[in-house]
């Protein structure tokens, strides 16, 4: 059994079964699903999510593996990805208590939680109107910049999100939000994975999925060329040569992907 608790659920939970209070937290339940429970909670005023993982089966567990999906099996992949980020440095959730027993995978008890961060906006719901009303250029490149940086910390510290999209990005909005004062935060880590080092292919499935979820909010080649430096931090010259298969298959696929929705356009 692993178990760390810290306030206020060390001394709310002071002499009784984590495991068992975690499933009597009440609030806005976000998912329900038979092997995962996401909610959000209050105690003493302050937001807090929770993550309950119940296990997922050895049947869901064949089918994950069948297909090449690697299964989320429990709270200790947010865990430990958020806990290598806090380590390198990219701004995510705080965890304020994990927990995980059983051995058998297929039935592992788990559950995490974070503090809610908020007041923020997600920078899909920040950008939306990107293409009828541009943002301040320099505002534009500061968050450009902060998003590469951010990504290719996390892939040099060795973890991978499975779920990148600019939606995961958190603006902090307790303040005005300026080209030269802003705070980012990535989320959602459930399914990240965490090694010594991020293989090639898992980064750059990340790469599409933060590229694919972004092409419709009207980025420049200038835009594009300027997260490519600040996320490889080489000249622009040696990362076009080296990583010109990647971009190349990039762009073929996002051509198609954009083909595919306006074909469902049309058919509307």
């Amino acid at each position: 059994m692993r178990l760390m608790l810290s306030e206020p659920f060390k001394s709310l939970w002071h002499g009784t079964d984590p495991f068992v209070e975690v499933e009597r937290l009440q609030g806005q339940v976000y998912r329900e699903l038979e092997g995962r429970r996401t909610l959000r909670t209050e105690v003493n005023g302050r937001g807090y999510f929770v993550k309950i993982h119940r296990g997922i089966g050895w049947g869901e567990i064949a089918k994950n593996l069948l297909t090449a999906k690697a299964p989320v099996l429990g709270a200790g992949q947010e865990w430990r990805a958020i806990q290598r980020l806090h380590e390198a440095g990219v701004p995510t959730m705080t965890a304020v208590a994990y927990g995980e027993r059983g051995g058998n995978p297929a039935k592992q008890h788990s559950f995490i939680i974070t503090e809610e961060l908020a007041p923020t906006i997600s920078l899909e719901d920040f950008s939306a109107n990107w293409l009828e009303q541009p943002p301040p250029p320099a505002l534009k490149r500061a968050l450009i910049a902060a998003v590469a940086r951010m990504a290719g910390t996390m892939h040099r510290a060795g973890v991978n999100h499975r779920d990148f999209y600019i939606c995961h990005f958190l603006l902090h909005t307790d303040k005005p939000v300026t080209a030269s004062d802003f705070r980012l935060s990535l989320i959602d880590l459930h399914r990240a994975q965490t090694r010594t080092q991020t293989p090639r292919r898992w980064r750059d499935k990340d790469l599409a999925g933060l590229y694919f979820s972004a092409l419709e909010i009207g980025l420049t080649r200038g835009d594009k060329l300027r997260f490519l430096r600040d996320y490889f931090q080489h000249p622009l010259r040696e990362i076009l040569r080296k990583e010109a298969g990647m971009l190349a298959w990039l762009q073929r696929k996002a051509e198609k992907l954009q083909a595919r929705k306006q074909r469902y356009g049309d058919a509307l």
